[in-house]
């Protein structure tokens, strides 16, 4: 981590965090989620910066890999379903708040047959006799929301299984539990992996997706660096059954180090519900709150960081904070 010299500023880094899903590789995705970065840097104006990205001219950039830490023994890249008590009834009230929120939504036809056949299998888990059955119904809800004609097309999940053991990672994350031999929670342990990849010496612009998003918030209120401009997208911090009251410190705020936060949704993202975040999160000492805008992104499956990305009103900020950040005379 260099700063820059003189009066030519510092170099500020870029990090991504990732949200929920499989295994993957940290270069392979960094490069994926800066190409998608470019294209909307390219459709806001910013070709040259763009461009730039990808040869960190200007920038150093990080792909803040973490879920290796929610691979389970036994399990295929951390896909196995909730199986610690409680997991599994957090995960029943995840899938009820995102089938609810989609049907005040008022989809087509085909959508709300779908939504309401699930919405009657999750009804049935109350009836599950131990936790082995109720996993099991909970598994079948998701299999059924795979038949959502955006989640079908897209392949994101290749089976209800699947699907349940990646949205429970949000639920693991937010029971503060799975301890290692050292006494350290899965929680403590992703956000210390994120603080990792912060410099406290230079600004850092965030840019996170998903669960990520959830990391990012609590992760922040640990760094006392500058990060001029947090972005989130997809994010489930809305989610005030589930997510919002196991957000760490209570109330959710916006941590410190913050000096701007931009929240992006797309109205078909199952996981970011309840988009409007600056509903949910009090400012930070300077005033910060998150400002949510919707996005509309083209193509299927919208749950992706890098649709996001490619989008003008979200990269266009992005590259602004960015050289604003290079430009800030050094100390």
């Amino acid at each position: 981590m260099q700063a820059g010299e003189g009066d030519r500023g510092v170099r500020p880094a870029l990090v991504f965090i990732h949200g929920i899903g499989g295994a993957r590789d940290s270069e392979t995705e960094r490069a994926s989620w800066l190409e998608a970065l470019a294209v909307g840097a390219r459709k806001a104006g910013h070709s040259s910066e763009g461009s730039a990205l990808g040869q960190n001219s200007f920038t150093d950039t990080a792909f803040a890999y973490y879920g290796d830490l929610f691979i389970r023994p036994h399990a295929q890249g951390g896909t196995a379903p909730p199986d610690a008590a409680g997991e599994d009834k957090v995960l029943r009230q995840l899938l009820e708040e995102v089938i609810d929120t989609q049907l005040l939504a008022c989809p087509g036809e085909d959508e709300r047959r779908v939504l309401q056949h699930a919405s009657a299998e999750l009804t049935a888990t109350r009836q599950a006799q131990g936790s082995g059955e109720l996993v099991r119904r909970l598994v079948n809800v998701c299999t059924t929301l795979l038949a959502l004609p955006g989640i079908r097309r897209g392949g994101q999940w290749a089976s209800g299984r699947i699907m349940a053991g990646h949205l429970a990672q949000v639920t693991r994350y937010l029971a503060r539990g799975e301890p290692d031999d050292d006494g350290r929670m899965l929680d403590e342990r992703v956000c210390d992996r994120i603080l990792g990849f912060l410099d406290e010496d230079r600004p850092t612009v965030v840019i996170a997706h998903s669960l990520g998003s959830v990391v990012a918030l609590e992760a922040l209120h640990q760094h006392r660096g500058p990060v001029p401009l947090l972005v989130t997208v997809g994010s489930p911090i809305g989610m005030r059954t589930v997510v919002r009251p196991r957000l760490r410190p209570q109330p959710p705020a916006t941590p410190n180090c913050v000096g701007r936060w931009l929240n992006y949704w797309d109205r078909d993202d199952i996981i970011a519900p309840r988009p409007w975040l600056e509903r949910d999160v009090l400012p930070n000492t300077v005033g910060c709150l998150p400002v949510s805008d919707r996005v509309d992104s083209d193509g299927i499956w919208v749950h992706t960081a890098t649709k996001y990305l490619a989008q003008a009103s979200v990269a266009g900020p992005v590259m602004e904070a960015m050289r604003l950040a290079a430009e800030r005379p050094s100390a």
